[in-house]
């Protein structure tokens, strides 16, 4: 077992086995390798314990108080880094370690340094709707998925990027809220794009000039996304929108009832929910280290990236929607890793 997987981690491993998962299902809902879950698991059956052996080293250079401050400051503010705790340390005349030294005694309780995952902060109300809707369509199979047409809109930037914030939390705790970077709005020049995608492959991406309402929403839905549904989507086809206020008005639902569209039924502050977000991560990456000079030369690279995106991709995306209902119930209607 690795000594870097917190105890509070191996509780998790054994409590998803008992709960019928398997090692493959574990490592992904927590996003940490198979080869750590099957060791706890293995060690668990034998033993029956969970915590490691005694080890023999050389003797500790802080005592368990210092341990105990140097972890205390670290849960009181989860992005103060090991040299910033160790010179509070200092210069409150509590302590004299180094940078390297507090890091460890945050790693042996289990607490590491990582990137911030940026996820919206999920209110009360949104965490019982999307544990709801999780519920309603856990028996949905990949063949049902594959009616659903995907939408959404997204920003790419002309320039800079939000850049990179760390915290320190322990192992498989990534995706809970309390060490959660909220996204930051940002203004400057890019390119806001509506695009679709489905089973069949990708729709299309359309340039959103301007401020775009209820009115342009609806445009786009006349001429872009209902051509490309009646050309492509299966018979009973569903589409998906999130509930935005353009997308949930009383212009656009007359519209869709009058077309006769059924819409999915999507619970707020649900990105991890839609796979189409991963196509627009995958274009921002693909766009990020080429130069553009204008808005008009962006979006023609995002529209050749678009439109180069591979048939496996598509596949694995849309086989993945079962696996993301089940992450949203595993965590309480809380964001997940999707």
């Amino acid at each position: 077992m690795s000594p870097h997987t917190a105890i509070q981690v191996r509780k998790v491993v054994v409590k998803l086995s008992r709960e019928g998962k398997s090692s493959r299902e574990i490592s992904v809902l927590l996003a940490i390798d198979k080869t750590p879950v099957n060791n706890i698991l293995n060690k668990f059956k034998t033993t029956g314990s969970l915590a490691d052996r005694p080890r023999s080293g050389r003797p500790r250079k802080t005592t368990a108080r210092v341990d105990k401050l140097i972890r205390r400051k670290s849960v009181v503010d989860v992005r103060k880094t090991a040299g910033v705790i160790a010179q509070e340390l200092h210069d409150e005349n509590l302590a004299d370690v180094s940078r390297i030294t507090a890091s460890r005694r945050l790693r042996d309780v289990g607490l590491f340094g990582r990137v911030g995952v940026k996820k919206p902060l999920i209110s009360t109300k949104n965490q019982r709707a999307r544990l709801q809707f999780a519920k309603n369509y856990q028996c949905w199979t990949v063949q049902d998925w594959k009616k659903v047409l995907f939408s959404d809109e997204s920003k790419f930037k002309l320039f800079g990027s939000d850049g990179k914030q760390y915290v320190r939390r322990p192992v498989g705790t990534r995706y809970n809220s309390k060490y959660q970077i909220p996204p930051v709005k940002h203004g400057g020049g890019g390119a806001m794009v509506w695009g679709a995608f489905s089973y069949e492959g990708v729709g299309p991406l359309v340039e959103i000039e301007g401020v775009m309402d209820c009115f342009v929403y609806k445009d786009i839905l006349d001429k872009q996304m209902l051509p490309f549904a009646k050309d492509n989507m299966p018979d009973g086809w569903i589409f998906q929108h999130d509930t935005d206020p353009k997308h949930a008005s009383k212009i656009v639902s007359q519209y869709l009832s009058a077309k006769n569209v059924r819409v999915l039924e999507w619970p707020a502050q649900s990105p991890d929910l839609n796979p189409i977000e991963h196509l627009w991560d995958k274009l921002g990456r693909r766009v990020t280290n080429k130069k553009h000079s204008n808005k008009r030369d962006l979006f023609k690279t995002l529209s050749e990236e678009w439109n180069k995106i591979p048939r496996d991709t598509i596949i694995g995306l849309i086989e993945s929607m079962p696996r993301r209902c089940a992450a949203v119930i595993i965590f309480k209607g809380m964001a997940t890793k999707y």
